[in-house]
């Protein structure tokens, strides 16, 4: 059946005013022409759309479905055009994702890398929190995306798995635990620590394991990245807490050696987060398919969500 999206916006024009000739000048077109595009629409869909009365037209029953449907058509047909826009460098688009210092500083860079190559019109913001308020600014709209530690309740997010991290400590070669297998915080926490800046939410998790421990960090250098905190460690400076990511990296770099630690709150189950598949871009579908190395669509994803 044949109509085009000018059909529909008139369709929505005339439900909007109750009037064909206030909806005939929100185009502008002759109120003739658009009694004639009206009539011809409900010729091609066999249907009466509208009641004619002296003081307007209101929707029949048929036509408030049709209406529905011409929403969906026209919304959709403006998310092609933004898309469009934004393929051809007209138009930009900004994607927010919100993680946990481990996803930000070492798994979140060694991936996004082929996404932004594929989509050069994406500006991506990267910002970290500690993993409750990764939630926190997902369910309130501040970010479209998050990564979070699927230990917590997701009530109120889509919650998809991403990855599995394990923190495991990091001492010189040399060190009286380089030999260890794995050992519990607790063995650690009579050494010298290098750690991250005291704000950053990695550093405050393990501050506070050891405050309840009733051992606080002895806290030596506070240094800006993974990457500064391992050098330090190759050079006796004291031990650290790393992601086991960032520690394979430094080992293979650096006379150090990782320890595994025995505590269950080691293992991350990280996993992604956002609030609705249909109020997503379409660029962050694009992204939440990357990252889950999966397609997806809004059907499963209900079900998911209500699971």
């Amino acid at each position: 059946m044949p109509f085009d999206l000018t059909d529909l916006r008139l369709l929505l024009a005339i439900a909007a005013t109750g009037s064909l000739s206030k909806a005939a000048a929100t185009f502008p077109v002759a109120v003739s022409a658009a009694s004639n595009r009206l009539r011809l629409l409900e010729e091609r869909c066999g249907l009466m759309l509208f009641t004619r009365m002296a003081d307007g037209m209101q929707l029949t029953p048929s036509g408030r479905l049709v209406l529905e449907g011409a929403r969906n058509v026209l919304g959709e047909a403006q998310k092609l055009q933004e898309t469009l826009q934004q393929l051809v460098g007209e138009q930009r688009i900004t994607l927010r994702l919100a993680a946990s210092t481990v996803s930000n500083s070492t798994l979140l860079p060694a991936i996004l890398g082929p996404f932004l190559a594929d989509y050069p019109e994406v500006d991506l913001q990267l910002m970290e929190h500690k993993s409750v308020d990764v939630l926190r600014v997902v369910l309130a709209n501040e970010c479209e995306i998050g990564v979070y530690d699927g230990i917590l309740p997701s009530g109120g997010v889509v919650s998809l798995p991403f990855r599995t991290e394990r923190l495991v400590m990091l001492v010189p070669a040399d060190h009286p635990l380089a030999g260890r297998e794995q050992l519990r915080l607790i063995d650690a926490l009579g050494y010298a620590f290098i750690c991250l800046p005291s704000a950053r939410p990695m550093q405050r998790f393990v501050e506070e394991l050891a405050m309840n421990l009733a051992m606080p960090l002895k806290v030596r250098v506070r240094a800006p990245s993974f990457e500064a905190i391992a050098q330090l460690v190759a050079q006796r400076a004291g031990v650290a807490m790393l992601p086991e990511t960032a520690a394979v990296r430094a080992e293979q770099e650096l006379p150090v050696r990782r320890v595994a630690l025995a505590e269950t709150w080691a293992t991350l189950e990280l996993r992604l987060c956002f609030r609705d598949w249909e109020r997503l871009s379409s660029h962050g579908r694009q992204l939440i398919s990357f990252l889950s190395g999966r397609q997806f669509n809004a059907a499963v994803l209900g079900k998911r969500h209500e699971g």
